[in-house]
């Protein structure tokens, strides 16, 4: 069984950063695809980035570009987020997402193609 467990999150301060992470076990994180996600409350879940398996190819939605980084160390099973310039309204529980069968340089954004799903980590920033 593949499990996904997020953490870092906090409480941080606007115009500060975060860095958080989620372990992969139970798989092949190598051979995902991952991504990031992140849901305020009352909204939708967000996509914030995603990274492939082959190469490490990258996106990040318009909303989020230049102030997020994705990254994976696939000797320790680990994805990363790190987040600058934060504002109030990055306020969220950040989700990693993995997706399997995928090819390898494709990155994947839409929540439907994600397979398995980490249990998120709050992040809440504020004074």
């Amino acid at each position: 069984q593949v499990q996904l467990v997020e953490s870092g999150g906090g409480l941080v301060q606007p115009g500060g950063s975060f860095r958080i992470s989620c372990v992969v076990s139970g798989g092949s994180f190598g051979d995902y695809a991952m991504g990031w996600f992140r849901q305020a409350p009352g909204k939708e879940r967000e996509f914030v980035a995603a990274i492939s398996w082959m190469y490490d190819n990258v996106y990040y939605p318009d909303s989020v570009r230049g102030r997020v980084t994705i990254s994976r160390d696939n000797a320790k099973n680990t994805l990363y987020l790190q987040m600058n310039s934060l504002k109030p309204e990055d306020t969220a529980v950040y989700y990693c997402a993995a997706s399997v069968h995928q090819p390898g340089t494709i990155v994947v954004y839409t929540t439907r193609d994600y397979d398995y799903w980490g249990q998120g980590t709050q992040v809440t920033v504020s004074f």
